[in-house]
């Protein structure tokens, strides 16, 4: 009998980590949640149902230690780790001269450090294997920055994550190892205030004058660990923005 698939969710306690560790659940695989706290985890857990084949670990995610957690632990579990979803990261938009020690701390710690250890831990678990998917969450914006969104430490980390996936791509091309990205534009999450004016302004941040689901990128999420001829990649979904003015 086919041994389960693994995969490891970084920041699946809500938003889209916690949309795609429900989707694979659905599908059977095993899942390795990661957020910082176990109640936060215990929650999702409780929202999934509580089924025997999701894991929580708990931890920061930018702490080395955190990523090695999550893959002895997942190993443990479950024999091996098929999936890496590198998801967790924060946004901050401000002008540049707005933006704090503490932003800056945050996002660099989450948003690359929380990339660099999982992306580090995968590789060598699947170099070894010979087999794997890491894909990672970052930003349209990236692609394409807007004047109307000023937010220049989020393009600064999740560019560089775009251009890092190319380059892993390429160096675990040989391991038989598939690396890509999910460059979101603006998704209906807790993320983004709940109010009127807020959403009616993120409308306008889309050519199609709509916003995105999760749903939207756990299909874009699927794709790519479903694809054995796709690496290297980046995948905006967000509805046209990145396309072009408009």
């Amino acid at each position: 009998m086919e041994t389960k698939k693994t995969v490891i969710v970084t920041g699946a306690s809500s938003g889209i980590g916690f949309a795609v560790a429900k989707a694979y659940l659905e599908r059977g695989y095993n899942v390795v949640g990661n957020a910082r706290t176990l109640a936060r985890l215990e929650s999702a857990a409780a929202k999934l149902g509580n089924p025997a084949n999701f894991l929580p670990v708990a931890g920061d995610i930018a702490l080395p230690a955190t990523a090695s957690a999550l893959f002895e632990q997942a190993i443990a579990a479950f024999g091996k780790v098929d999936i890496l979803i590198n998801n967790a990261g924060i946004f901050i938009a401000k002008p540049v001269g707005d933006y704090t020690q503490a932003d800056v701390a945050a996002i660099v710690s989450t948003n690359l450090m929380g990339f660099f250890y999982p992306s580090q831990e995968a590789a060598r678990h699947m170099s070894a294997n010979q087999q794997g998917h890491i894909v990672t969450i970052t930003a349209s914006l990236a692609m394409q920055p807007n004047a109307k969104v000023p937010a220049l430490l989020p393009v600064l980390i999740k560019g560089g994550l775009n251009h890092a996936t190319r380059g892993l791509a390429l160096e675990l091309a040989a391991s038989n190892v598939r690396v890509n990205a999910v460059a979101p534009g603006i998704i209906d999450t807790p993320l983004h205030p709940d109010d009127a004016g807020t959403k009616a302004f993120l409308q306008t941040l889309s050519p199609s004058g709509v916003t995105g689901s999760t749903q939207d990128i756990v299909n874009a999420i699927l794709y790519l660990t479903d694809s054995s001829f796709t690496s290297g990649t980046v995948m905006a979904v967000d509805g046209g923005s990145t396309a072009g003015t408009w």
